[in-house]
């Protein structure tokens, strides 16, 4: 790969291209290569240099060996080296972005539209609060003659691992909050976006990050076990932060909890949305169909469930087809980023109609010419007992629940393992404020999507959703620590 690695961001990519780790400021080449497959044209695109397990440890040690200097740079000159890094990205949005839409399959709207300016908007906010952000304090002691200061400091060494779906806005997130607040970063890239996680690495590079501040790695599947659990059993690694599914981030947690490890879960969800009987039933169907297909569905945050009050179900059903067929026609079929997660989207309807859903918009029977590529589907009459009604689909799937009142569709929401994000739709403020207290989840929505991030709001979830929030001060905290001094006044 050439050394600005920007050779190509065509979506046919280009197949010599070899994209390279990051260590202590320079990219290598390993002995270990892995190709990676554009999702829309099934063939490879380019590949990756992967690590096995020394490189791994080797890719610590230099986070370890830059932490001492880091960790005292004053906020300003971090400050500086985010602006820096935001202007980078936002000059290079087109090409980026293209990487983003080759490796995953993403519509420019999501791409270069969303994920680049939103990005952009996160390294200037975190730019922003640095200088706030790491103030401690001085309480009061009960003592007479006695004083005391809390400070906030950096953990050391932070553990990163960013997935394939958000590249840029989850792969930056999972390693800016913990270098604004001193800490150094191994980030694990996704072996599905190595390209565009490896961007991430350069922009910072040229924006003036010391060297070893951050390292950017990626694995082959094979290899994951022994890698992950290398880095994050390594004596250096103080805290992880991990984005993608529950059932990856279980083992994750495990894996740091055996350890001793605090770690940051930001998991899946099983987003639901309450369309209340005096909503604006137009703007309800847009968000929740925008919500539950765009990007193909496979955002955390991503519609799966829609509660309707029974006296408004059957015009919000007729509004939710007519919008998807509108925004969302069959002759432009989602790209998922593999086969796996067609297959488990169409597990998912099959065994919903076996035990009586019934289909309402799509054929879930279509054999796309792409084993990536599924036109979205739309289920009624979804029950307990079907993996619909309780596991995240993760692709163009959605369900329609009909419930009697908003208590009835609190109580199932409740009743649900997950608890990332959510959303209500109703005229009524205060009914809107009610509703969203009652939901158990990391955010609510009114009148508006469940796919909802910025980086003012804190981010994250509740119960198999993980714990630990990204973004505003939360975001910061998350990565400090405190330190208590005290003693007498002479």
């Amino acid at each position: 790969m050439a050394s600005n690695g920007a050779s190509n961001g065509a979506p046919n990519g280009d197949i010599s291209l070899v994209v390279p780790i990051r260590i202590n400021g320079k990219e290598e080449q390993t002995s270990i290569t892995h190709p990676v497959t554009n999702p829309t044209t099934n063939k490879t695109c380019w590949s990756f240099s992967a690590i096995d397990k020394p490189t791994a440890i080797r890719a610590v040690d230099a986070a370890h060996a830059a932490y001492p200097s880091w960790c005292k740079t004053k906020p300003t000159v971090r400050r500086d080296i985010f602006l820096k890094a935001a202007d980078l990205l936002a000059e290079r949005g087109e090409e980026y972005g293209g990487y983003m839409e080759t490796e995953t399959g993403a519509q420019p709207n999501f791409s270069t539209g969303f994920n680049i300016p939103t990005t952009v908007n996160m390294l200037r906010d975190i730019a922003g609060r640095i200088v706030g952000e790491l103030s401690g304090s001085v309480p009061v002691c009960a003592e007479e003659g006695r004083s005391a200061m809390v400070l906030k400091e950096p953990y050391g060494v932070v553990l990163g691992i960013a997935p394939w779906n958000a590249p840029y806005i989850l792969g930056v997130r999972s390693a800016a909050y913990a270098l604004a607040t001193g800490n150094t970063v191994v980030m694990k890239g996704s072996e599905l976006s190595p390209r565009c996680h490896w961007a991430i690495g350069r922009v910072f590079k040229e924006a003036g990050l010391p060297d070893g501040c951050l390292n950017v790695v990626y694995h082959t599947p094979q290899d994951a076990a022994e890698v992950t659990t290398a880095l994050i059993e390594h004596k250096a690694v103080r805290k992880v932060n991990f984005t993608g599914s529950t059932a990856v981030g279980a083992i994750i947690a495990g894996i740091a909890g055996k350890n001793l490890k605090p770690c940051l879960m930001e998991l899946g969800g099983k987003n639901c949305v309450v369309v209340c009987d005096d909503a604006d039933l137009e703007e309800a169907a847009k968000w929740c169909v925008i919500g539950a297909f765009h990007h193909s569905g496979q955002i955390c945050m991503s519609t799966d469930l829609i509660f309707a009050q029974s006296s408004i179900a059957s015009k919000l059903k007729d509004l939710i087809l007519k919008t998807t067929s509108q925004i969302f026609p069959d002759s432009q079929p989602p790209v998922l980023v593999t086969p796996a997660g067609v297959k488990k989207n169409k597990d998912i309807v099959s065994q919903a109609l076996e035990k009586g859903a019934e289909v309402i918009h799509g054929d879930p029977k279509h054999q796309h010419e792409s084993a990536t590529r599924q036109r979205p589907i739309i289920l009624d009459k979804i029950t307990p007992g079907m993996d619909m009604y309780d596991q995240e689909a993760f692709g163009p799937t959605a369900g329609i629940v009909t419930v009697q009142n908003e208590e009835e569709a609190i109580k199932i929401m409740n009743e649900n393992d997950y608890g990332l994000s959510a959303a209500v739709f109703t005229k009524d403020l205060a009914r809107a404020f009610k509703i969203g207290k009652a939901i158990e989840s990391g955010a609510v929505h009114i009148n508006g999507m469940t796919v909802h991030d910025e980086a003012n709001l804190p981010h994250g979830g509740w119960a198999r959703s993980g714990w630990g929030r990204f973004n505003a001060s939360d975001g910061f905290n998350e990565f400090l620590r405190t330190k208590t001094l005290t003693w007498r006044d002479a």
